[in-house]
């Protein structure tokens, strides 16, 4: 299959699963592409018995490159000019949206701002507003980047790993990023959520939990997950593997309709 969006390519996988199911899509994290979910959403779609999409956004993976500068709304315009072209494409109605990390934020953004039906959503350390601790992991990022095989390993899974890079610690460490905020869009958020974040997360605090499970309309359970850091489906795969297929399941046993 084919996906092309505004005219650029985007990688995707596609793992086939009961039509009648709803279909998971798993959007990745700041650096993060297809391949670096590596077999996780296999495992969560053999467990469910659901389609799953994932695909890679613009600059990631091997995806063609994204168009110009990355702007502070960089997750608003994928969230709900990009997302649901990709949607519309694959002709899925009501998905359940996995997010990690930026993943997570764009997926906030597309549930309480797109008006488009969602089954719902399971959050890996969101952000909802930048904090002093995302901003000295983002420091500390770079000075690895500098001094490690960082750049060699992130190539394996990038065209252009230096490119994104730049363009994903540019912005977030950038004068004019420090004020973004998507709490607005949480009280039009009405389908069930699940949140997973470390205790031990190098980019954020929990208050990113506290301020979704208090502000969205909808049922909200909260994973907070010890001896684990940025990527709870890496550190803490078997819990989070349970979590999400038990969440997905009773998604799937509800008669109620998408929010």
């Amino acid at each position: 299959m084919t996906l092309r969006i505004q005219n650029r390519r985007l990688e995707h996988r596609w793992i086939p699963g009961d039509a009648a199911a709803p279909t998971l899509v798993f959007l990745h994290e700041g650096l993060g592409s297809v391949s670096l979910w590596r077999d996780f959403p296999d495992k969560v779609a053999a467990g469910t018995g659901c389609p799953v999409l994932i695909y890679g956004r613009a600059g990631h993976g091997h995806s063609d490159p994204a168009d110009g500068p990355r702007g502070v709304d960089y997750q608003h315009r994928e969230a709900l000019d990009i997302l649901p072209q990709v949607l519309d494409h694959f002709r899925i109605h009501e998905p359940i949206l996995i997010g990690h990390s930026d993943g997570a934020s764009i997926a906030l953004i597309h549930a309480g701002g797109s008006g488009r039906p969602v089954r719902g959503l399971i959050l890996e350390a969101p952000h909802v507003f930048v904090e002093e601790e995302t901003l000295a992991g983002i420091r500390t990022a770079v000075e690895v980047w500098n001094a490690s095989d960082l750049p060699e390993r992130l190539a394996r899974h990038h065209d252009d790993a230096g490119a994104l890079f730049d363009a994903w610690s540019g912005i977030w460490l950038s004068p004019e990023f420090r004020p973004w905020n998507i709490e607005e869009y949480l009280p039009g958020i009405a389908a069930p959520v699940l949140v997973i974040q470390g205790e031990d997360d190098e980019y954020a605090t929990l208050a990113q939990v506290d301020a979704i499970a208090r502000r969205v309309s909808g049922p909200a359970e909260t994973l907070v997950l010890p001896n684990c850091r940025h990527s709870p489906h890496r550190d803490q795969q078997q819990t989070v593997l349970r979590a999400m297929v038990n969440f997905i399941r009773r998604l799937m046993r509800s008669d109620a309709p998408a929010a």
